[in-house]
Formats: structure tokens, C-alpha cells, sequence
């Protein structure tokens, strides 16, 4: 075989195979929540020491005795900003509670300016950390945004959220976690 034809059996081959995960693409449906597994699940949370956008200093380890939920969040990412909503109910609900979960957004790869902007038109006025060298995200093997996660007052991991958060699932999730880790607090 010639050198020519090898060439094109390989792009044609890498076509199909782009062709494939288009089509894979396409048919995903946008704005399923999910938990997905991770090696990180049932142990101490990672280390997280940042700043906020605020301005203030932000500890992971200091917020052991509540229920911490972090978000983790670029404001120019389409699900990111379709799920927003459902994190402004959320905290609200947070507000009246007997046992409130404190939310925190993590920013991936986007800085202050557009993130403060993006909150102060569409709400929200929980505590946004950090993460300026990615080493949360990395911590915590976040594959992508929007991706949630839930760690429980002792400092464990009890779940990963990935994609968009749709319309009270984290609130259901988080009340099945309280439930079942209620003897454990």
C-alpha cells in the first residue's frame, strides 16, 4: 500500500470517528442531573484554601459541623448558567432551614470581572471562591462544568453531581443524605 492511500484510510477513519462522538453529542440530553462516581466518594474531602471574590478567605476544613455543597462554575458556560436559577431557589430555601447547606461557588478558568457581573445580574449571594491555578478542580477531578458536589459535617464526600442541576434534585439528594447520615452527624 502506498503512502497516499494509508493517509487517507487514517483521516477517513478519524473522521468516523468524529462523526461519532457529534452524533454522541447531539443526542445527550442538556440539563440532566447525575451522580457519578468517583474514587473521592465515602473519604475526607480534599484540602481547599482559597479567597473569595468578596474578598475574604475561604477554608474547607473550617466548615466542618454543616452540610457544604460546592458548585463549580465558569459564567461563560451555557448549563452553568442555565442551572444558576435552581441555585438561587436553593439558597433561599437554605435561609429558613432548621439544618441550612452552605453553598459555595468554585470558578474554573474564568476570572472576577465577568464572574461578579454574571452574579449580580442573575443573583445569588452565597460566597464565591477562587481558583485561580485550578488546584481545587483538580483536588476534586472535576471533569467539567457545572459540577456539583456534597460533602457531609464530618468533612466526607457523599456525592458527585455532574452536569446541570435540574429543579429541586439537589435539595432531594441532599434531604436523602441528611436521612441516611443523620445517626453519623
Amino acid at each position: 500500500m502506498n503512502r497516499g492511500k494509508s493517509i487517507r484510510y487514517i483521516a477517513g477513519g478519524a473522521g468516523v470517528l468524529l462523526l461519532a462522538f457529534l452524533v454522541v453529542l447531539a443526542m445527550a440530553k442538556p440539563g440532566d442531573s447525575e451522580s457519578a462516581s468517583s474514587p473521592l466518594l465515602g473519604q475526607p474531602a480534599p484540602v481547599v484554601k482559597s479567597t473569595t471574590i468578596g474578598g475574604g478567605t475561604f477554608d474547607l476544613a473550617r466548615r466542618k459541623g454543616s452540610w457544604v455543597v460546592l458548585n463549580f462554575f465558569n459564567s461563560t458556560c451555557v448549563p452553568c448558567r442555565q442551572e444558576h436559577p435552581f441555585l438561587v431557589d436553593f439558597a433561599n430555601e437554605q435561609k429558613s432551614s432548621d439544618n441550612p447547606v452552605e453553598l459555595y461557588t468554585v470558578v474554573n478558568d474564568d476570572s472576577d470581572g465577568p464572574v461578579q457581573a454574571f452574579f449580580d445580574t442573575n443573583g445569588g449571594d452565597w460566597p464565591v471562591v477562587r481558583d485561580d491555578d485550578g488546584a481545587v478542580s483538580v483536588a476534586f477531578g472535576v471533569a467539567k462544568v457545572p459540577e456539583s458536589w456534597v460533602i457531609d459535617p464530618n468533612g466526607f464526600v457523599r456525592l458527585r453531581i455532574m452536569g446541570a442541576l435540574t429543579k429541586g434534585f439537589l435539595t432531594t439528594r441532599l434531604n436523602d443524605l441528611k436521612s441516611q447520615f443523620a445517626g453519623g452527624q
